[in-house]
């Protein structure tokens, strides 16, 4: 019997193909790159694409196979990709917003580091919203978060 892991650390460790993550993400790093920058050279959202190259996303083998073609290496260090990543389970509606900060928080981090510089959100200068609009295809959810960007102190000599 498995046990759901405590935290998002114990969760975010045990991605499957970690090994293979750390060498794309090098790959990206040193590319000309930014995550935004590749995934609009792949013309796929950035959140995504950056959750995926976290180790949180499926990729059809055909993006894997153009997102090494952009960056310059063999498709065999991105079809790993096109495995279905591991996910956990609980309540229904707690399972959907952890399976979002579980598989996309990952990629909102870098991406505020790579936007707004090293720092953090405020979660007390922060606002939320929740509302529900109608759509053709079924109505949708929209959470909005707004947080404050706090940059880190630079308050003596590093490291403190």
């Amino acid at each position: 019997m498995s046990m759901t892991p405590m935290s998002n650390s114990e969760y975010l460790d045990r991605v499957q193909f970690a090994e293979e993550l750390a060498e794309l993400e090098a790959l990206v790093k040193a590319s000309e790159y930014t995550y935004e920058g590749l995934a609009k050279a792949l013309e796929v959202n950035k959140v995504w694409l950056t959750s995926a190259i976290k180790g949180q996303q499926w990729v059809p083998e055909e993006y894997c196979e153009k997102l090494a073609a952009i960056l310059g290496v063999s498709a065999d260090q991105t079809l790993f990709l096109s495995n279905h990543p591991y996910k956990g389970n609980t309540d229904p509606i707690l399972y959907r917003l952890h399976e979002v900060l579980d598989t996309y928080g990952p990629a909102i981090k870098e991406l505020i580091h790579e936007k707004g510089g090293n720092g953090i959100m405020s979660a007390i200068d922060f606002s939320i919203d929740v509302d529900v609009v109608p759509d053709e295809h079924g109505d949708r959810v929209v959470i909005t978060w707004n947080g404050k960007l706090l940059k880190y102190s630079k308050m003596g000599q590093y490291p403190w």
